[in-house]
């Protein structure tokens, strides 16, 4: 079965080069984070790749690596397709706030595929390593899906003490599961820290411990195509329920599934991986993440030459 990888790369400045922590070289050869996980996604059998951007910078995104990856797409028989975020497109009978000037959110970035996506689907966010193993298994959940089972999603979940940073607190997604391993709820919790005994939550030099092999979500879900009319659904309720909020308000994805499955509408499998999420989320991230690349290629998990045969 055709299965499409959806990269939210909207968020990407519009100046390419310093300072874009999505187009940090961290390979060998100038690989950026975004390379690693097209070839993992394409080596678990994703055939499709759908890449969200906006307009202004389609230009310089196809020069950094849409042109490269269409051409190894074309060799292994990948389709490569480009959706646009915009902040004007929004449901018919609403207007762009005055002063908005931010498009709508991972809701919103995911909607503007509708017209390309008619496959389960994965997201992933572009400046986010995953691992080979989370896209193995998510793959492999797709491949069962029937239309009968348009409501059935899974996402990856991650060992919290997995995805810590060394350099400071980040915002984790912590995973509420049944005893089957459905999700049940992502308690967003801010400033999580690593400490000696695993981790803890920060709050101005008070740490309050967290069990560090809890599942967090790191907006890495499996989807069918089916969502993505969900998803318009719940882009008009967003807009009748933004009640003076319009200027900074987000549409984000998963606290619109949080909802689905609170009203008992989806199922959510979460499938855990014990593979390490690496992400620049600080400056001081970049040296981290560089090692932990050559380490990864040094053990043999990839080539030096990412894509070669």
């Amino acid at each position: 079965m055709k299965t499409s990888l959806v990269i939210m790369a909207a968020g990407i400045g519009s100046r390419f080069g310093g300072g874009i922590k999505q187009l940090e070289p961290v390979g060998p050869n100038g690989e950026i984070i975004m390379d690693y996980s097209i070839h993992d996604a394409m080596e678990a059998g994703f055939d499709k790749i759908i890449f969200i951007i906006r307009h202004d910078i389609e230009k310089d995104f196809r020069e950094v690596i849409g042109d490269r990856i269409e051409k190894i797409c074309a060799r292994k028989n990948v389709e490569v397709c480009y959706a646009f975020q915009d902040l004007s497109d929004i449901p018919e009978g609403f207007t762009v706030p005055e002063g908005r000037t931010k498009p709508w959110g991972t809701g919103q970035a995911v909607l503007a595929c509708k017209d390309l996506i008619k496959e389960p689907f994965i997201v992933i966010n572009a400046d986010d390593y995953y691992g080979k193993e989370a896209f193995v298994k998510i793959h492999d959940f797709l491949q069962g899906y029937t239309p009968e089972k348009s409501n059935e999603f899974c996402m990856a979940g991650f060992i919290l003490k997995n995805t810590l940073s060394e350099n400071g607190g980040v915002t984790r997604g912590i995973c509420q599961l049944d005893e089957n391993g459905y999700l049940t709820g992502v308690n967003e919790t801010s400033n999580i820290v690593k400490t000696a005994d695993g981790a803890a939550v920060d709050a101005d030099g008070t740490l309050t411990p967290v069990d560090a092999l809890s599942y967090v979500s790191m907006n890495m879900w499996g989807l069918t195509p089916e969502f993505v009319g969900m998803l318009e659904t719940g882009f008009v309720e967003f807009f009748e329920k933004l009640n003076g909020n319009e200027a900074k308000a987000e549409y984000l994805l998963p606290i619109y599934i949080d909802e689905l499955l609170k009203a008992g509408k989806v199922t959510v499998k979460v499938l855990g991986t014990d593979d390490r999420w690496f992400g620049v989320t600080y400056k001081e991230d970049k040296p981290v993440v560089v090692e932990s690349f050559r380490k990864l290629i040094e053990d043999g998990v990839y080539k030096e030459e990412l894509f070669a045969e």
